[in-house]
């Protein structure tokens, strides 16, 4: 018999660049990575992702597969995505490859998994509210923030679930179901950008853009621990955007860092002339703006009404944040501001305008709750509305004078933390929890402030309750002064861990 082949013992190869730098970050190398035993891509910040994929150490197609199989593992049970669209996103990772491998670099967005606040139009994706009503629309044309992104390089996972057509604070008002927050998945998220949360704290994707007219970005960036820019009103296009409200609405990333949020706010920000909500102001390197010496900021802390019937947990959270701020930023002190009368008639009466084409025909594909909110402006008088456009514009020039002396406010952003989903039992042990949806007035005290005078406002956590629920801190500026509140909530970001809990996704 002839002899086989000697035995050769294999010899361990170097490891490669690329693999040493992802080692260190503590990533798998696998276009698959086994979760739980090495971290998984899609846990990556979009900054992170982005400078590995600059430097061709990740692709965008192992960073777009690593989202889908962590949708796949986890939408399932929160619900966060509506709408995905799978060979759409990896034919745009392969083509955004084929165009890097070119020489062509679109920048810090260049193969960067996101995905989109259902009320978002995207050209060929359907875009419902999380309406029966518009269940099977699909828009021909992408908004403005769309195309931003996708010139960015940009990849679109999908379509985020929300508060039927962003009428609430909870998104347990929906057609798809409503969304669990990762952090107790018998709690609701916050709304109506629940969905973006979600999936954000999560790590389904890296970023994501919500609509905000109340408090809609910054209410679920709180409840989920992950961070929540509204831009100043006018900042970003609302062209493409189903509306709430024309007058407060406003277009805003949801991302895992003040930094990634900054990225995006680059990418979407900028005057739209198709748009008459745009107003034309310089746009800046926000992310640049995280190197501002926030010493130099003046903080203002306005106690009433923002300080007033927290929740305690909440209040501990914020004494110490506050001991924090007082370490890094400059003068702090206590500061008067004027009362908001509310987004009352002018809100009640665009959104009306809006549905009163579908409201008055098809009533029944609305949800119960949504439907008595759009018809609660169908007898808003004309005389009353136009008064309060009035008092709004004199509201948002007559507020710069609080920033004679002070450059940004901090106050929490909800006086309390997340719910039970409406309807749901309370566990036999655990957190104490209410039915109480948080979108009513009192969930919305401490943001709608900021959306009617049309301040730039951003959430970023700050603690969490004993039973691990995470609570925000909100940052406000100036008109057009995000480069302030980004640079103060990154500071604050950097002192602190809070950003770096991830919840326990328990199923």
């Amino acid at each position: 018999m002839a002899a086989g082949p000697p035995c050769v013992r294999a010899r361990t190869p170097e490891p490669t660049r690329r693999e040493f730098l992802l080692a260190g970050l503590g990533l798998a190398v696998s276009a698959w990575p086994v979760v739980g035993q090495q971290r998984d891509l899609a846990t990556l910040t979009v900054k992170e992702a982005s400078d590995l994929v600059r430097r061709r150490q990740l692709s965008p197609v192992e960073l777009t597969e690593a989202c889908l199989r962590r949708v796949d593992r986890y939408n399932p049970a929160l619900n966060a995505f509506v709408t995905i669209v799978r060979e759409q996103a990896l034919q745009t990772a392969r083509e955004l490859e084929r165009e890097q491998s070119r020489g062509v670099w679109r920048g810090p967005l260049h193969g960067i998994p996101v995905a989109f606040k259902d009320n978002i139009d995207t050209a060929g994706i359907r875009t419902t509210g999380a309406s029966a009503l518009f269940k099977d629309r699909i828009p021909e044309e992408d908004a403005y923030v769309v195309a931003r992104l996708k010139a960015a390089g940009a990849i679109v996972l999908g379509k985020l679930n929300l508060h039927e057509f962003a009428l609430g604070g909870t998104n347990a008002v929906t057609y798809f179901g409503p969304v669990h927050n990762p952090w107790a998945m018998d709690h609701h998220p916050g709304g109506s950008s629940g969905g973006n949360a979600a999936a954000v704290a999560a790590d389904l994707c890296l970023a994501t853009l919500g609509t905000d007219t109340g408090g809609s970005i910054r209410i679920p960036a709180s409840y989920c621990g992950v961070v929540g820019l509204k831009p100043t009103a006018g900042r970003v296009s609302n062209r493409g955007v189903i509306p709430n409200s024309w007058t407060f609405d406003t277009v805003g990333p949801m991302c895992k860092t003040v930094e990634d949020a900054a990225l995006m706010l680059t990418a979407i920000a900028g005057y739209d002339p198709l748009d008459p909500t745009s107003v034309s102001s310089p746009v800046a390197d926000f992310a640049g703006a995280l190197r501002t010496r926030v010493s130099a900021l003046r903080v203002g802390i306005p106690r009433t009404p923002f300080y007033d019937g927290l929740q305690p947990e909440v209040a501990a959270a914020m004494d110490a944040a506050l001991i924090v701020l007082r370490k890094i930023a400059g003068d702090i002190r206590n500061v008067q501001v004027p009362s908001s009368p509310g987004l009352g008639s002018v809100s009640n009466a665009e959104i009306y305008a809006y549905h009163a084409p579908w409201i008055t025909k098809t009533p029944e594909l609305y949800q119960d709750a949504t439907r008595r909110i759009v018809m609660g402006g169908a007898n808003v008088r004309s005389e009353t509305y136009i008064q309060g456009l009035r008092q709004v514009e004199l509201a948002r020039r007559d507020i710069a004078k609080v920033f004679a002396s002070i450059d940004v406010l901090v106050m929490p952003t909800t006086t309390g933390v997340t719910t039970l989903i409406p309807g749901q039992a309370a566990p036999a042990s655990g957190p104490p929890g209410g039915v109480a949806p948080a979108g009513g007035p009192a969930g919305f005290r401490n943001t709608s402030y900021f959306s009617y005078y049309g301040l730039p406002a951003i959430s970023v956590p700050c603690g969490f309750t004993a039973s691990g629920l995470p609570i925000g801190l909100q940052i406000s500026g100036a008109p057009f002064a995000e480069r302030n509140v980004l640079a103060l909530a990154h500071a604050y970001e950097q002192a602190t861990e809070w950003h770096k809990r991830k919840p326990p996704m328990r199923q």
